[in-house]
């Protein structure tokens, strides 16, 4: 599995315990879309 990192934030996003990534998923901290996550 893939971990995705925020490139405005630096939050990580860890597929292995949360799953797949939604395609409408905004990072929990800083409100960025997906877009703004690339694998870690």
């Amino acid at each position: 599995m893939v971990k995705y990192i925020c490139d405005l934030c630096g939050f990580i996003y860890d597929e292995a315990t949360e799953g797949p990534m939604p395609d409408d998923y905004t990072c929990p901290l800083c409100g960025a879309d997906k877009s703004h996550f690339q694998p870690e």
